[in-house]
């Protein structure tokens, strides 16, 4: 983490609070915008299609209802019903409300956890190349950061030896996040239960499920670790309304854990937030209840886009490109093209119109690698892999397949 130069003295945590890569190519790729370019947007995690319309009738029928001021800070009754229902049954497991907490966004659910169970020095396992926040968190806490590799010989499918091999007696939290950014992979129901077995009698050590991309599994069905009697206690589900209902500006999310562990979350809510907006509330319970037809047309669009990115950018050459198992992203791997990650997306962003992340933004173990969000129209996907190809044939003419 590099130290931030500024005029002010700052507390010392703030030097290790890291950022999020995509926000900053996304205001990078904007600039170039403004100036006239024309730029293809493959680097941002958000779904291109818009709110469901039910959605937003609801929400706006709330406004005008009154639905405008402050809200329990654990989140409106209606809507820990709805999400124990609907995350209860979606995992095969009871959900009682008292375990919902409504958060605003995703994000304050693991801040919050973090906060809540972690100590300076408590080592806290993460996936490497993994949403580059955990890391971030895991520092500015003051605790001990250990990743473990996502390979992708497993095609970034999430391996329990993988995270069973790194545990140690001062192991606190394990961060899973299975289907898996950047990379597409997916933790099977088998490697799931063994990972359940090696943590069964360790009691002392969480699991944090980030599970945002639940619904975004492209072969079999999506399994939670939450599923397992022997860690339904020490589970933490993340979840939230962004990914599945292209929710992402109204920032509603929720965590699952154990009541004891949401009144912990709820005394940092009020600490924090106060509450979550209350009409977006209201939406979130129509999202859960009303017609799930966009989620799966989505889904589907989700797929058909999926075929068209890899196989257009495994016929670039230098590039090799596993198909991602679940989300919305592509992580070809580049090293045939002789260019480093960071250099390789400065490069496309700046002289290509193409803006993708470098897999470093995602950790060390990323080099050699770059994400591509695919929510964007098949259109624009042919037409990115097409301005690549031919910056890759004139900049990279020694690159190999």
């Amino acid at each position: 983490m590099n130290l931030i130069e500024t005029k002010f003295r700052l507390a010392r945590r703030m030097s290790q609070l890291g950022t999020e890569g995509a926000f900053e190519v996304l205001a990078r790729a904007k600039r170039l915008e403004a100036e006239g370019r024309d730029i293809i947007h493959l680097e941002i995690g958000e779904p291109d299609f818009p709110t469901a319309s039910h959605i937003i009738d609801s929400a706006a029928r709330a406004m005008r209802a009154g639905w405008t001021h402050y809200a329990p800070s654990a989140g409106l009754p209606e809507l820990r019903q709805a999400v124990a229902e609907d995350a209860g049954k979606r995992r095969g497991i009871s959900i009682d409300p008292s375990e919902v907490v409504i958060t605003p966004g995703a994000k304050p659910v693991f801040f919050f956890a973090m906060l809540a169970l972690v100590e300076p020095g408590d080592e806290v396992l993460y996936p490497n190349p993994g949403f580059p926040i955990y890391e971030s968190m895991i520092r500015f806490l003051g605790a001990q950061p250990v990743s473990y590799a996502l390979r992708e010989e497993n095609d970034f499918d999430v391996s329990a030896a993988a995270i069973l091999q790194k545990l140690t007696p001062r192991t606190r939290l394990v961060i899973l996040n299975s289907p898996q950014n950047p990379t597409g992979g997916v933790m099977a129901s088998s490697e799931m239960a063994a990972l359940a077995a090696g943590l069964a009698d360790r009691d002392e050590v969480f699991v944090f499920s980030d599970e945002i991309y639940h619904r975004l599994i492209y072969e079999g069905e999506h399994t939670s670790l939450a599923r397992f009697p022997a860690l339904r206690d020490r589970v933490i589900i993340l979840d939230g309304f962004s990914k599945i209902y292209a929710m992402t500006g109204w920032r509603l999310g929720y965590g699952v854990m154990h009541p004891e562990l949401a009144e912990q979350v709820i005394r940092l809510m009020i600490n924090s937030n106060s509450c979550t907006a209350t009409f977006t509330q209201i939406a979130g319970v129509e999202a859960l209840r009303g017609d799930q037809s966009s989620v799966d047309a989505m889904l589907e669009e989700f797929r058909r886009r999926r075929k068209v990115i890899v196989e257009g950018l495994n016929q670039i050459p230098g590039f090799r490109c596993a198909q991602p198992h679940g989300a919305f992203y592509a992580f070809p791997n580049i090293t045939g093209v002789g260019i480093g990650s960071r250099e390789l997306a400065d490069a496309l962003l700046n002289e290509a119109g193409v803006a993708c992340l470098p897999g470093t933004a995602f950790g060390e173990w990323g080099e050699g690698y770059l994400r591509f969000s695919f929510a964007n129209s098949v259109e624009n996907i042919r037409k990115a892999v097409d301005r690549i190809k031919t910056w890759v044939g004139k900049n990279a003419g020694g690159a190999s397949g």
